[in-house]
């Protein structure tokens, strides 16, 4: 199947709301707690987004912050089931790093600690694909049932 997929970097405030909160009503599996998601929703506005679409419609975004100086975040990323192993979150992931390697020599993201969750182990076989490693488990800065992975990517 060939998709009419474009990704496009996203200025517009009201437009990145409204694509991180269409996005993330899909994924219920990885953003269960309302007010966490409204907090991705809220903070997206103020961030570099990168959406993909298909054909007129939402498919995927990704939000980048930083970190340090020298390194950035995958701030929150989602891509619709539907479009889920179709290469959309790849080439989002893509286009982010296009960008960030101008600025940072690393990027990172925080995601759940794999045999939490089936979805998470998903998105760790993921993030692994495009080239992050593991860093290090933080077992309660979330909570104690929710230890943080951290993985690394150098990209500069």
């Amino acid at each position: 199947m060939t998709l009419n997929l474009s990704i496009a970097k996203i200025s517009d405030r009201d437009e990145k709301l409204s694509i991180v909160r269409e996005v993330l009503a899909d994924l219920s599996e990885w953003f269960g707690i309302p007010e966490a998601v409204e907090e991705y929703i809220k903070e997206a506005g103020n961030l570099p987004l990168w959406a993909a679409k298909v054909g007129e419609n939402n498919a995927g975004f990704v939000t980048l912050r930083e970190s340090s100086k020298d390194c950035g975040e995958i701030h929150c990323m989602g891509v619709k089931k539907l479009w889920h192993r179709q290469r959309v979150g790849t080439l989002l992931m893509n286009a982010l790093i296009k960008e960030a390697k101008n600025k940072y020599e690393y990027l990172q993201v925080k995601t759940l600690d794999e045999g939490q969750c089936e979805y998470y182990d998903r998105t760790i076989r993921f993030y692994r694909n495009c080239g992050f490693r593991k860093l290090e488990v933080f077992p309660t800065l979330w909570s104690e049932t929710n230890p943080c992975l951290i993985m690394i990517m150098k990209i500069g």
